[in-house]
Order: C-alpha cells, then structure tokens, then sequence
C-alpha cells in the first residue's frame, strides 16, 4: 500500500477461487482494556498481515481501498471495538459510494470491545468480548454469517436564532438518539472520562460510573418537565406528549448496554421493530428510575410511536442531548431524523438466551393478538 511501491493485484485475483471470500480485520487497539492489542497480534499470526489493520496507526478510509483490488461484492470485513469504532468504519465505507466504489463496498461483522455494544448485540454478536473464544472459532463465524441490511440516519440540528449563521450541525445515527436523563448520564461519564482516561479502561467499572450518575439524577432530577420544553412531531404529525424527562429515537433493537427498551416487559401487544424497515421507533422515559426499571423488566416504555421521519423542536431551555453514546449540551433548536442510506453488516444467529427467545415468542403472540382484534 505504499505509494512508492508497485504491486500487480490483479495476479492474486486472477489466480483465486470463484467463491474466494477475502475476510479484512480492522481493530481499534484502544478498545476493550487493551484486548484490541492482542487480538491484532493474533490475527496477525493467523492471517497475511496485510490484511490486519491497526486503526490507530491506518484509518478505515485507507484500509478498506484494499477492498477495491479483490473481487466485487466478495470482502468481509470484521470491525474490532465498540460501536463508535463500527460507525468509523460504516462513514469510511459511505465515502466509498460518494467515490464511486459501490461494487467494493464490504459486508461488515463485529467483535465487540468497548462498553456498550448495542449494535452488536442486536447483529448478534454479543455485548463484550473477553477472549473466551478463539481467534479462528471468530473467523470461521465470520465466514458463515448471514447478511443483513442496517438503517443510517441523518441527524440535522438548527440551533434557533434569527441571526444565528451557523450551518446546521449533522450527524449520522445507526444506534439511537435521545434528550434527557440517558444522556446527562453520558455527559457526565465523558467529562470525568476526558479527565482521568487511566480509570476508564474497565468495562464493569464503566457500568458501575454509568449507575452512580443514574442514582444521582434520580434524587436531582435535573431534565424534569421536558415534556413542557420540547415539542415532537412523528411524519409530520404532531404528538401530545404526556409528563416525561426523557425522549430515545431507536433504530436498533438494544439500547443503554442490553436493554430492549422498545419491547420493555414484553407484556403489550406492539409493532415489531427492526434495523432495516425505514423506520423509528420513539419512546418516553420518566427519569433515571424509570430507565433502571426498564432495563430489569419491571416497567414499559411510553412508546410514542413509529415514524419514517422525527422532528423535535427544544423551544427554550438547555439540555443533554446523545447520538449513538456521544453527547453534548444543546440549546433551543430543531432536530430533524430522516433515513440516509443502508449499510450492509453481518448477522450471528447463535444461541438464543432465555430473554431473547421468551423476548421472541412474546412479540409473536403479541402480533397474531393485534391481528385477531383486526
């Protein structure tokens, strides 16, 4: 790959099988405590090095032009971190289409090492990796996955102002946006984080961090009323919001570490969600408490509904704002959601646990119970 240095790709894809499947390892070496090292060390034993990548040292953007001297339609790629170190991975392969490269564009499974791991887990990967399993089970995983399409969304926010001139703040959403309580926890543990990064490298101490600031705003209750300060519109349609603290715009079926917070207790009859249907589902929370109850199965969401397109509108105040674990402190704007394209990932479908398939059977009954009161 170096500039200086000539190589013939095309004797190594004309000299390869039809059905070659080229796997490509893209591993985050700050992820996990340190595993993102040794992994790449692993990999790097098991595999031609120059299809192991150290994303610190080469970015995703370089890295994946490998995928343009190998067959079309035919790479793997196996991203090693958390979910930010993926949405890196998925915005570098969105650049890929702006240049034309469609027919390279890698398919894309995950071996999670940061804290949250929503996307994984919902793709099936699980929530965390520790080194249980070996490097070649992983590979050979990889190879046999199933393919599956990944809504992306726009988030555009205006901040309000007649004569603000600033352009318009955009993001890009695989996970989940959310204002309130969630959020303040994030931008809590992000500013202690920035601080003293040393103490942050432990994913249950991370949790234990999370868990003291959503104790904390239970007894402040510093996002109270927001039901007062924000106004939400679902597919144009506005929507009376009832008391709340909290707003999540999800994507993908896990939220805050593992809690399918769309399904709740399991004990309503809803509209299945999925990551790749064009659409949003949109849920309240009254506070911190209220997310804990959740995340345990003892209370529901305030599902709000489903919609193609979210607009919500912060009228007057200040407030904690996430978009997929990255938060800030926003003003009086207008957040508007709209679908920006698909990313293709790889899907495990491993073992069920016992949440997820009595998670399964409940959505089932839930659906043939809708459609026999249709």
């Amino acid at each position: 790959m170096r500039k200086d240095k000539k190589v013939d790709y095309g004797k190594v894809t004309s000299s390869c099988r039809k059905e070659w499947t080229p796997v490509i390892i893209l591993a985050n070496t700050r992820s996990g405590n340190n595993m993102g090292e040794t992994l790449l060390s692993q990999f790097k034993s098991l595999l031609n090095p120059v299809q192991v990548f150290d994303l610190m040292k080469t970015p995703p953007a370089k890295a994946l032009q490998l995928c343009t001297w190998l067959p079309c339609n035919s790479v793997r790629v196996l991203v090693c971190g958390g979910d930010g170190t993926v949405g890196w991975v998925l915005d570098a392969i969105d650049d890929m289409k702006i240049k034309g490269q469609e027919r390279y564009i890698p398919q894309v499974a995950i071996l999670p090492l940061g804290t949250g791991n929503d996307l994984s887990n919902t793709l099936g990967w699980g929530a965390g990796y520790a080194g249980e399993v070996p490097v070649e089970h992983i590979l050979r995983t990889v190879m046999d996955a199933d393919g599956n399409k990944l809504d992306r969304w726009k988030i555009q926010i205006t901040n309000k102002g007649y004569y603000n001139l600033r352009k318009p703040k955009v993001f890009t959403m695989n996970n989940y946006f959310s204002v309130g309580p969630d959020a303040l926890m994030a931008l809590n543990f992000h500013a202690h984080r920035e601080k003293s990064p040393s103490l942050f490298s432990s994913r249950i101490l991370n949790k234990a961090v999370y868990f003291f600031y959503g104790t904390k705003d239970c007894l402040v209750q510093e996002c109270k009323d927001l039901n007062k300060k924000i106004e939400l519109e679902l597919d144009g349609e506005r929507i009376d919001l009832p008391n709340l603290e909290g707003i999540v715009v999800l994507n993908i079926g896990y939220w805050g570490g593992g809690c399918r917070l769309w399904e709740g207790m399991g004990d309503e009859p809803y509209p299945l969600a999925r990551h790749d249907d064009g659409l949003l589902e949109v849920v309240g929370v009254n506070g911190s408490f209220h997310c804990a109850q959740i995340q345990v199965k003892l209370a529901n969401p305030v599902r709000l509904g489903q919609a193609h397109t979210v607009r919500l509108i912060l009228k007057n105040s200040k407030m904690p704002m996430q978009v997929d674990g990255e938060p800030w402190a926003q003003g009086p704007c207008t957040v508007t959601i709209t679908h920006k394209t698909h990313a293709l990932m790889l899907s495990h479908s491993g073992e069920q646990t016992d949440d997820d398939a009595s998670s399964t059977s409940e959505q089932e009954l839930a659906k043939d119970q809708t459609d026999e009161d249709t």
